[in-house]
């Protein structure tokens, strides 16, 4: 395939970021520029000479516009084989001219239908079909036609014509047709998701299919293990940020999600709050005036895990903190923003990634996928965590306010460390975890003999476990340790007896009837 030199370019876009500039630059390549309604009115406004399509096809767009391009002139001239004789014949016979660059986005309809209380004829009104055409046509055809669907591809696009006297190459066209076919691919996923899920008017969380289609953002040295091979696909990396540091591994990047995840369930904390997490499982959690105060108490629940490990705050990193986390080894370092001086600090070890997080980029409401055998699982995010305030009180005594405030930190903690898992804490940080067994109680002799192993005293401490207790003697090992108050789920077969040790121990506990399985 050779260069190609841009004579006539189709220009309909619904975001109209950065088109000005592309258009100036084919106007200055010599090309022709055809366009509809918006865009075409958009780019008259700015001052350039533009082709109605109705003009060029000799047919006006019909039906509110809803046919505008569905035209033998356009997707013959953007088809058409130009190395082809009996094309070239045809185009003639026809009256096809050709069009060498077209320039698409599609009706904003993931934005659309994200919105609340959406309705399904409005849903359907932005279901783009002419531009999906255009887009496939032009992609299909790369070897005579180049496609753009991103606007993020202009500055790259005019520079090459600039540098080329208005040239497109064909390594170019080829890069943008796929990245054409993967648009269009996310597209139709994006409605037939929305449509699967739509039933008698009413909208369910999930559909009867379920599609998905991610570009990929990033290839990985390897997976969990040197022996798997792994690449990264989606926006990942416009949430997480590197600011610093080696190429993510596949196990950074989990590491990295459940972090900010867990971060995230700590947005209504004016106290600054850190987590050290190992293997995506949080093993401190500490609140404080500031971060290195935050970072104390979080150190303290575990010094032997945080080597090796993920560090997370809430609020931007200062060189107080900084300092403090650099006197061990860390793989990854997060932060909503580092100052300057913080950064450079950070950066003088070459071998941790220091990561800028964009809270305001995460879709939380993105399902939840896990794969199986020839299939996969999705269900909805589990983006709650219960306020032990409203709890129902199942004990002779009721928690204490401080109690109340400590199981709050508690069951946040809880629902992002693996099944089953309790945490012993107090109101400003965690003082043991226990997690990933394979039993109910288990966790709690885990965390009462770590506490001890590092002399750390859990009396006058709260438990809060992520489901119910089965049986007594979880609520009998936490009021040995020192504990004063618990908050689980509630719902099994023997509540009354869990009930009846915790008030024999003069434990105040609370059902939430809510549980935070995490597998």
């Amino acid at each position: 395939m050779s260069d190609i030199k841009v004579s006539r370019a189709l220009l309909g876009v619904a975001d109209k970021t950065g088109l000005a500039p592309l258009a100036a630059a084919l106007l200055r390549h010599g090309a022709e520029l055809l366009s509809t309604g918006g865009t075409k009115a958009a780019l008259e406004q700015a001052g350039f000479k533009i082709t109605a399509v109705g003009d060029f096809t000799g047919f006006p767009e019909v039906f509110g516009g809803r046919v505008k391009t569905l035209h033998p002139r356009i997707h013959g001239g953007i088809l058409a084989r130009r190395d082809m004789s009996a094309d070239r014949r045809e185009m003639a016979e026809h009256h096809i001219q050709p069009i060498d660059l077209v320039v698409v986005n599609f009706y904003p309809f993931e934005q659309v239908v994200a919105q609340p209380g959406v309705s399904l004829e409005s849903a359907i009104e932005n279901v783009d079909i002419g531009g999906p055409a255009m887009v496939r046509a032009a992609a299909k055809n790369y070897a005579h036609v180049a496609v753009v669907v991103d606007a993020d591809d202009y500055a790259g696009l005019i520079e090459e014509m600039d540098r080329t006297g208005g040239m497109i190459s064909a390594a170019t066209r080829w890069r943008l047709a796929r990245k054409a076919f993967d648009r269009v691919a996310a597209y139709d996923c994006a409605i037939a998701n929305y449509l699967d899920a739509v039933d008698g008017g009413n909208r369910e969380a999930l559909g009867e299919n379920f599609s998905i289609s991610l570009r990929r953002a990033q290839s990985l040295r390897y997976g969990e293990n040197p022996h798997q091979q792994a690449a990264l696909y989606g926006d990942f990396l416009k949430i997480a940020e590197q600011l610093h540091g080696r190429e993510l591994s596949f196990n950074n990047v989990v590491d990295i999600n459940w972090a900010i995840n867990l971060i995230l369930d700590f947005a209504d904390y004016r106290d600054a709050v850190v987590a050290i997490l190992k293997h995506n499982t949080p093993c401190g959690v500490g609140v404080g005036s500031t971060l290195k105060a935050a970072w104390d108490k979080a150190f303290a629940t575990d010094p032997d895990s945080p080597f090796g490990g993920i560090i997370i705050a809430n609020r931007p990193w200062d060189l107080e903190f900084a300092r403090a986390v650099d006197e061990l080894f860390t793989e990854v370092l997060i932060g909503p923003d580092f100052s300057p001086e913080t950064l450079s600090f950070l950066r003088k070890k070459k071998n941790r990634r220091v990561m800028r997080f964009h809270s305001d980029r995460v879709n939380r409401a993105q399902p939840d996928i896990k794969r199986v055998l020839n299939g996969l699982l999705v269900q909805t995010p589990d983006l709650t965590y219960e306020d032990a305030h409203q709890a129902r009180v199942v004990t002779r005594r009721a928690p204490t306010e401080d109690e109340l405030r400590a199981l709050n930190l508690g069951i946040r903690v809880c629902k992002h460390v693996k099944s089953n898992a309790i945490a012993f804490v107090k109101e400003d940080r965690t003082l043991a975890i226990g997690g990933g067994a394979t039993s109910r109680i288990d966790p709690v002799y885990a965390a009462r003999e770590k506490a001890a192993r590092l002399g750390i005293s859990l009396a006058g401490s709260v438990l809060a476990s992520e489901a119910l207790f089965p049986f007594p003697d979880g609520p009998t090992l936490a009021a040995e340790a020192g504990a004063t108050a618990i908050a689980q789920p509630g719902g099994a077969v023997r509540d009354e007896e869990v009930i009846a040790a915790a008030d024999r121990f003069n434990l105040a506990m609370v059902f939430t009837g809510v549980r935070h399985f995490r597998h």
